[in-house]
């Protein structure tokens, strides 16, 4: 009975041994992309703005058979970056749906949080140097002792103009 079991033990490590040398260029879970990642990557050229996947036009010109491609790469087992790049040499780069980071497209992805920034910067500069300005044109209030001085002053005005 254990010879038996060893041997099933065997044969299976066997047949798990020899499908690791058969297909050996299986993708990995991890690398698998699904048709919506492809599709969503993609900008529909019908000129409605939207992603391939996202497209609402119902006979599309362009997303309807770019979906079935997108699937059948998939089930081939290429690659999102594999499929991306293909349609990259057919339609250029304006066919993603985001600027690669890479070269003067890197602007497109830095240049509107430092458009943030400066204008962060530019309007703290600005309501400090008004807030300034504010307080230099303001005049200062009068002390209690101040104004009691000048009402004494005109107190003893208008009693010598009254005893004369």
């Amino acid at each position: 009975m254990k010879r038996k079991a060893e041997g099933k033990i065997v044969k299976r490590v066997v047949v798990l041994i020899l499908m690791c040398m058969a297909f050996p260029t299986l993708p990995s879970v991890a690398s698998l992309s699904t048709t919506q990642e492809v599709e969503e990557a993609l900008t529909c050229q019908c000129s409605c703005g939207l992603t391939v996947h996202s497209c609402n036009h119902l006979q599309c010109s362009f997303a309807v058979p770019r979906k079935q491609e997108i699937a059948t790469a998939i089930a081939e087992g290429k690659g999102k970056e594999e499929i991306l790049t293909a349609y990259m040499a057919q339609f250029g780069e304006k066919v993603l749906s985001a600027p690669t980071t890479k070269g003067f497209n890197l602007a497109a992805w830095i240049t509107p949080f430092l458009a943030l920034i400066l204008g962060g910067v530019v309007v703290s500069l600005i309501s400090l140097r008004w807030s300034r300005q504010r307080a230099l044109k303001e005049p200062k209030p009068l002390l209690v002792t101040e104004v009691a001085d000048e009402y004494r002053q005109r107190l003893k005005k208008e009693l010598e103009r009254f005893e004369e």
